[in-house]
């Protein structure tokens, strides 16, 4: 009698995981079957998903497969969501997995291309990995364009600094109630310096901050151009409705957070934001810390940008009441209740 080697796969097998290594240049694939067998290394395919597509079509017509018997999967990084895309077009049961999720053994000290597309091969097959949101393509469109405002808000912010280090080092203090108001920016274009290079540095300065608020300005007109033209409109307008979000928070917050129905509770909105207490808690210890700050770091900030507004007492100002008018008594009511909540905390 012959005994059966668990961990050889037959053809019978019809269900095959693949797990893909992605790059800029080259994508590993790696494959496990149904069953107990060790995930493989099948081949290395080019950067593009021309390449990938032409990957897998051999690889169903190899193992005489259909592609409803085939799952891949793999890892969020810089290259986006083009491929997931791609593949979902062509019907493939594809998902994009958190790497801060895939399971790690502790003494496993060696980490290839090679042998990171069979566990990703391997942890599909058992179920071990978690997908992530997939944004459409619009959504992702204005996340982009909001992104873009806060890197040309952060070089407008760096500018300033780099000129106020500047005028430190050289004594000079502008003595007025505000800085970079109007009036602090009137007195820098009308100060002279006696040495002619450091005039020159000077107005240099000014000009970098004077183009850096143009591109911030000139993104904020775009998103808002772009707000009319989005689906999630409804949504942004009643973000706004509360205390804190105008057009650049609220958009920059639903762009981020997309569909939320995918979250079947507040707690798990809290736990993709980050903003939950960390915890260390041992029988009957239980210690808590600061916020894990894990998740999309991005929504996080600007979400704590706009929770500073609710330190004052709670109030519906001119600017708020224009804001939501048009909104339901619902929206107004929560809203409300928001600003009396977080008053008291």
């Amino acid at each position: 009698m012959k005994l059966t080697n668990p961990t050889e796969h037959t053809m019978n097998d019809k269900k095959l995981y693949v797990g893909l290594d992605v790059h800029k240049d080259s994508v590993q694939c790696g494959i496990a079957h149904a069953g107990r067998a060790n995930p493989e290394v099948y081949a290395k395919w080019g950067g593009s998903n021309l390449c990938v597509e032409r990957g897998l079509c051999k690889l169903l017509k190899k193992f005489e497969l259909s592609k409803e018997s085939v799952s891949i999967c793999y890892e969020a990084g810089p290259t986006g969501f083009v491929l997931a895309r791609r593949l979902d077009q062509l019907k493939y049961d594809c998902i994009v997995v958190a790497p801060s999720k895939i399971p790690h053994k502790a003494g496993d000290k060696v980490k290839t291309d090679r042998s990171d597309c069979r566990k990703l091969a391997g942890y599909l097959r058992s179920g071990d990995l978690t997908a992530v949101h997939v944004p459409p393509c619009q959504d992702e469109a204005v996340r982009d364009l909001a992104r873009a405002r806060t890197d040309a808000s952060e070089a407008r912010t760096k500018c300033k600094q780099q000129l106020s280090m500047f005028l430190l080092r050289n004594g000079v203090r502008y003595t007025g109630r505000s800085k970079w108001t109007q009036a602090h920016m009137n007195y820098l274009r009308k100060y002279k310096f006696n040495d002619p290079s450091q005039q020159i540095v000077l107005e240099e300065y000014i000009i970098a901050i004077d183009t850096a608020e143009e591109r911030v300005n000139r993104i904020e007109l775009h998103m808002e151009i772009q707000l009319d033209k989005w689906d999630k409109k409804p949504y942004v307008k009643a973000l706004m409705a509360f205390r804190g979000f105008k057009v650049v928070a609220a958009m920059t917050i639903i762009a981020e957070l997309g569909d939320l129905s995918r979250f079947p509770h507040p707690r798990q909105l809290m736990g993709f934001l980050g903003v939950v207490s960390s915890e260390e808690s041992s029988g009957s210890k239980r210690r808590q810390g600061s916020i894990t700050k894990c998740g999309n770091g991005h929504a996080r900030w600007m979400l704590i940008e706009c929770a500073s507004h609710y330190q004052y007492e709670a109030k519906v100002t001119e600017t708020l009441s224009r804001r939501q008018h048009g909104q339901s008594r619902e929206i107004r009511a929560i809203s409300w209740r928001a600003q009396n909540r977080m008053a008291r905390g």
